[in-house]
């Protein structure tokens, strides 16, 4: 019955908005490239695409407009082959497309959107292409004189191919991108233009994941993943501040979730979820927020308290549920088992300061007992750096001797896009914050090599050798970047190549290379202990509850910091 009740008083937090107004804002957005048309290949007359580069013109979405100009749109006809044509649009976009024609009436269009070249030219089932959530691949009827939209998915290119025999003319074919309108407050630059570009490049990453709720990908799943939003709550609350996004998607998971369950139906998701209320709460100091959900909260904590076990067996209630890390980890159950140890060691600390504000004493200093027995374990990280950074963090492992003998090891090998961030943590925690720098660059700017706008659900450096970038034309010889890599669930182009977990970037230069850090609920304490590193300088803010703190640090000749704050009222700061 009290789990009924809990689960009564979750589905409250949403009964009062039956209905609500989309935040997204739609905005139009002209193709930056024409990559490929048919006319350059062996179709010859059979296929024909003309003025190619007049889609590249800036439109007004009226049609007919180049008509009253006397100027033709692009030309395409099939003459016993598809003329086709391929589009970049510049960047990384989440929404769909409008195609603006001329053209006899029944005349249909295949549509196929990618986030990769590749992508664009396969085929359902190829490379395992799918449609499965988001539909990328289609025919659809095209207006005798008119606009018709298409498609709601993550995307850069589109091909489109007309598969009717006949004429069209395009005169308007722009993206639609949908977005949340969040404003930057916190901000990250420095002298290194290539870690500029992977922090505007992380941000940018977790921003389009932040669609109807705080989405895991914008191409696939597009789902609320509470793993996932850990990276992403702290990108998101160290550059954009409380945001409604995050608060509905942690209200969304206790709605549809039984405490007595797991989140996702993955125990370590659970052990997410409570980290990432304690986020939400350190950030804003707001209590109530905690008190309101306090007995779905209580709830929950004593539900991880009952699957607590020792060192010789995983957390987890026993019953099959999948118990998991990140994908690197997944052929590594030692590893994925020592991790949850780590993993487990944060949250009970996180549950106890959770307890203190919802008034429940008793569970607080519960879930401070088990903590420490937990650290009294010595797990071996099985040679994983993903298990070795939440060792070291979770005060299992000493940082240094998990950075000598794992995390610093084999250069990149083993870094991932989700734990990466992690690692990035662990490598500061030994204070090897340089080398942390160095990874940024090599790793999340190895996938800006490759063409990337967004980063990426997975990634090795491996993967590049000999293979083309996601804005190239596939090379005969050469590995396709998207289509020949990824494995478990995301083999090929069903990979997301805009994943918010892989957003790390965006906290970490904030907090240890600026030296930003809150270190109270609601911010009312910050320190500032910068770190350049072979940086000549940084400079950029982190928003807190009570405003937002500025610095920039600049080196002197001596290799000392130079530092101006500007802090608001009511903030101190700690050197």
């Amino acid at each position: 019955m009290a789990s009924i009740v809990v689960l009564f008083a979750a589905f409250t937090l949403f009964a009062t908005v039956p209905e609500r107004t989309d935040p997204r804002v739609r905005t139009f957005v002209s193709p930056a490239r024409v990559v490929w048309t048919s006319g350059d290949s062996v179709y010859g007359n059979r296929s024909v695409v003309k003025n190619a580069d007049s889609l590249l013109l800036p439109r007004h979405g009226q049609i007919p407009e180049e008509r009253w100009r006397g100027v033709c749109g692009c030309a395409m006809e099939n003459n016993g082959e598809p003329a086709s044509v391929i589009l970049d649009f510049g960047r990384e976009l989440h929404g769909g497309l409008q195609i603006g024609s001329m053209c006899p009436r029944g005349m249909k269009m295949r549509v196929r959107f990618g986030e990769s070249v590749g992508e664009t030219m396969a085929d359902i089932g190829t490379k395992s292409a799918s449609n499965d959530h988001a539909i990328r691949d289609g025919v659809h009827d095209i207006p005798f004189m008119g606009i018709v939209e298409i498609g709601n998915t993550g995307f850069r290119f589109v091909r489109l191919d007309l598969v009717t025999a006949g004429k069209v003319n395009l005169e308007c074919v722009r993206a639609v991108s949908l977005m949340r309108p969040m404003s930057r407050r916190g901000e990250f630059r420095c002298s290194d233009e290539r870690l500029n570009s992977v922090w505007d490049t992380a941000v940018r990453t977790v921003h389009l994941c932040c669609q109807d709720f705080l989405w895991d990908g914008i191409k696939r799943d597009r789902l609320v993943w509470l793993g996932d939003m850990h990276p992403e709550a702290r990108a998101i609350l160290s550059v954009f501040g409380a945001t409604e996004v995050l608060s509905d998607s942690i209200d969304y998971a206790i709605a549809t979730t039984p405490a007595d369950g797991w989140m996702n139906n993955m125990p370590n998701y659970t052990l997410w979820f409570l980290r990432v209320v304690r986020e939400w709460h350190r950030y804003t100091g707001d209590a109530e927020w905690v008190r309101v959900r306090g007995e779905y909260l209580k709830a929950t904590v004593a539900h991880v308290l009952e699957n607590v076990r020792g060192e010789s067996a995983a957390y987890g209630d026993g019953r099959g549920s999948n118990v998991f890390l990140d994908w690197p980890t997944q052929h590594n159950k030692p590893a994925v088992r020592a991790g949850t140890r780590g993993l487990l060691a944060l949250t009970l600390d996180d549950a106890a300061e959770l307890m203190d504000v919802a008034g429940d004493a008793a569970l607080a200093a519960k879930c401070r007992g088990e903590a420490a027995k937990v650290r009294g374990e010595k797990p071996d990280p099985a040679g994983a750096k993903s298990a070795a950074a939440l060792l070291a963090l979770g005060g299992l492992s000493d940082a240094k001797e998990m950075f000598r003998d794992v995390i610093g090891k084999n250069g990149n090998e083993g870094v991932s896009t989700f734990y990466g961030y992690y690692m990035l943590e662990a490598m500061s925690a030994a204070g090897e914050n340089q080398r942390a720098i160095d990874t940024m660059r090599d790793y999340w700017g190895g996938m800006l090599d490759m063409g990337a706008t967004s980063f990426w659900e997975d990634f090795s450096l491996s993967w590049t050798n000999n293979a083309s970038r996601v804005d190239e034309m596939p090379v005969q010889g050469k590995k396709d970047i998207h289509g020949d890599f990824g494995e478990f669930c995301y083999p090929g182009y069903r990979h997301s190549l805009c994943h918010g977990w892989s957003a790390g970037p965006a906290a970490w230069c904030i907090a240890h290379i600026l030296g930003l850090e809150a270190l109270d609920a609601g911010g009312k304490t910050v320190r500032v202990r910068p770190f350049l590193g072979d940086l000549d300088w940084a400079e950029g803010a982190l928003p807190t509850a009570q405003g937002v703190v500025r610095v920039r640090h600049e080196k002197r000749p001596d290799g000392s910091i130079d530092t101006k704050i500007d802090a608001p009222p009511g903030v101190t700061i700690v050197r």
